[in-house]
């Protein structure tokens, strides 16, 4: 098991535990232990198997939490969970997902209707008009439940972006040592970077996944320890089920003369596969996963690189990002594709949360981490005062903060400049959480929204226009509040406010967190068409989330932004100068 695993059991049991009403201070333990886990380095299960260690080396870990992590590392479950799945039906877990449906409202439903034990009845509850029959419902809750149920089986079957890179690289090493292979590449939305993923496809190829080698290549996947099930092994091909999730990975051993054009074809999409066959239509070609033939004679006229059958017809070549026929064809015909930004260009990480609020690490620590990743600067910013479970900074504590990163500053001896800073929270009416005065003595202010989701949209675009008002406002937060598999954007006007901000010269932040990459990136290309900046900011809890930046990248160059756009690749001195222009 790896550590995500730990703390998603932790977390799950933390859920049940709150359907039924436990005590809140041992459901917070849960929570805690499961982000203490998931950001710690090293892998739980060895330190569980090393008996000269102990799990309560780790910070936030006691003793009570580590006997329940040993239970899990030896069986998968703990004692909790498997008596609160007694109590609850299975589906009580999923019906966490649903929005609308809190703990106290999910018990109800139990007592209520003792026999609701899925979705699908859940479902049938609220189409039967029962669920507006309980105290504290109602037809409008009940609407909401029902678009919930919609959403929720859209994305079933869905994955992080993060969790397929991670499985793609447990593949990529796995099948490393083998002789005569020359990449190792992930198709698919992998490469496209989507924030989601349906499936998993990777390639391999040269002399040691050709003909007869093929077959070691194909077997060396099967026997992964994280295969659950092998679902088709054929001559080039083999697909399985990996992870307790079970990801599908169809991994195909290819020739070198067709690596491109296959790369190509399963890089997809499906809309920029089938505009691009079009086009070799019309120019006398046949395009497959196989090559670019001419039509005429059936000889290959490309396929060995993607550049060779891009240019073949006429074409730069596209990056994968791009690749969803949104004109970006018409882009590489004229030679006018945008330099998209890279991860190498991030000179500086805004956004990150350390020991004074709910991270896991010291600002010492982080400023060091982010040194390792090369960048320039760093801003820290943790919570203000309205997220108290967070220990959130008040005025003073803000005002304090400030002066000691200036001393921080002077000393030099951190090998890396400081911004202070602060991620205000924007409150109901608009207000910030932290007055003005305050916020003046700080380098950035990132503000956000993480409660009163449920606004009517026109009262949420009244909210943000509000904030806009503040003149220490840098950027906006995770701007649509959006929590990948879990919960949708909260619904405003995206339009007026990205207007207003960008008036005003605040920032559209895209949040790198794999579980928001927020902003989206077709927000992102609406953003940048009325002139918005951004900044890609990892939100990072642990040092170990810095790393997660290039998914912040990934969801910027879907958008379609070059470095020019991203503030945060501007050297030091230019940065200095643009945060506080507004002002």
């Amino acid at each position: 098991m790896e550590n995500i695993d730990f703390a998603r059991i932790l977390n799950e049991t933390a859920d049940l535990m709150e359907i039924a009403g436990e005590d809140g201070f041992r459901i917070r333990s849960y929570r805690n232990g499961a982000v203490a886990i998931e950001g710690h380095p090293e892998r739980l299960a060895d330190i569980l198997a090393n008996p000269d260690r102990k799990v309560t080396e780790i910070p936030g870990i006691g003793k009570g939490l580590a006997f329940v992590l040993g239970e899990i590392g030896s069986r998968g479950s703990c004692e909790m969970r498997d008596a609160l799945l007694q109590r609850f039906p299975p589906a009580a877990l999923d019906f966490l997902q649903i929005q609308g449906l809190g703990p106290k409202g999910i018990a109800l439903l139990f007592e209520r209707f003792p026999a609701l034990d899925s979705i699908d009845a859940l479902e049938t509850l609220c189409c039967e008009e029962k669920l507006r029959t309980l105290p504290r419902m109602g037809a409008k809750l009940e609407e909401k439940v029902l678009r919930g149920i919609a959403q929720f089986k859209q994305r079933t079957g869905r994955f992080l972006l993060s969790v397929a890179a991670e499985t793609a690289r447990e593949i990529e090493q796995h099948l490393a040592g083998l002789p005569g292979i020359e990449a190792i590449t992930p198709a698919g939305s992998l490469r496209r970077g989507k924030e989601t993923i349906g499936d998993l496809d990777i390639l391999v190829t040269g002399p040691g996944a050709t003909g007869a080698n093929a077959a070691a290549v194909l077997d060396r996947v099967a026997s992964h320890p994280h295969v659950r099930e092998v679902l088709v092994k054929g001559a080039n091909k083999t697909s399985v089920k990996m992870g307790r999730e079970g990801l599908q990975v169809d991994v195909r051993a290819l020739d070198s003369d067709t690596y491109g054009a296959a790369l190509q074809y399963f890089t997809g999409s499906k809309e920029h596969n089938v505009a691009l066959r079009q086009r070799a239509v019309r120019m006398g070609f046949k395009l497959s996963e196989y090559g670019l033939f001419r039509a005429a004679d059936d000889v290959r006229v490309a396929g060995a690189t993607e550049e060779g059958i891009y240019e073949a017809l006429g074409l730069a070549w596209i990056p994968p990002e791009l690749r969803e026929n949104l004109g970006e064809i018409e882009m590489a015909e004229s030679r006018t594709l945008p330099v998209l930004v890279e991860r190498s260009q991030i000179r500086g990480d805004l956004h990150m949360h350390t020991t004074a609020t709910d991270g896991r690490a010291t600002l010492e620590e982080m400023a060091i981490a982010a040194r390792e990743q090369g960048y320039e600067y760093i801003a820290i910013t943790d919570h203000s005062k309205a997220l108290a479970m967070a220990m959130g900074l008040d005025e003073r504590r803000v005002v304090e903060f400030a002066n000691t990163v200036r001393r921080i500053n002077e000393t030099g001896d951190l090998g890396i400049r400081i911004l202070s800073g602060l991620e205000c929270d924007i409150l109901r009416d608009g207000e910030m959480d932290i007055a003005w005065d305050a916020l003046a003595e700080l380098d950035i202010v990132i503000g956000s929204v993480h409660n009163n989701m449920n606004m009517e949209p026109e009262a949420m675009t009244d909210r943000l226009l509000k904030a806009l008002e503040c003149p220490w406002l840098t950027a906006f937060g995770h701007p649509t509040g959006r929590l990948l598999l879990h919960r949708d954007p909260f619904p405003f006007d995206f339009d007026r406010v990205v207007t207003e901000a960008v008036r005003r010269g605040v920032w559209m932040e895209i949040n790198a967190s794999p579980e928001r990459l927020d902003l989206g990136a077709n927000l992102v290309r609406t953003a940048k068409s009325k002139g918005a900046k951004f900044v890609i900011s990892t939100d990072a809890h642990h040092p170990k989330s810095l790393l997660n930046m290039p998914y912040g990248v990934a969801t910027a160059r879907r958008g379609g932004l070059t470095a020019d756009d991203v503030m945060n690749t501007r050297p030091l001195d230019q940065f200095m100068k643009s945060v506080r222009q507004h002002a």
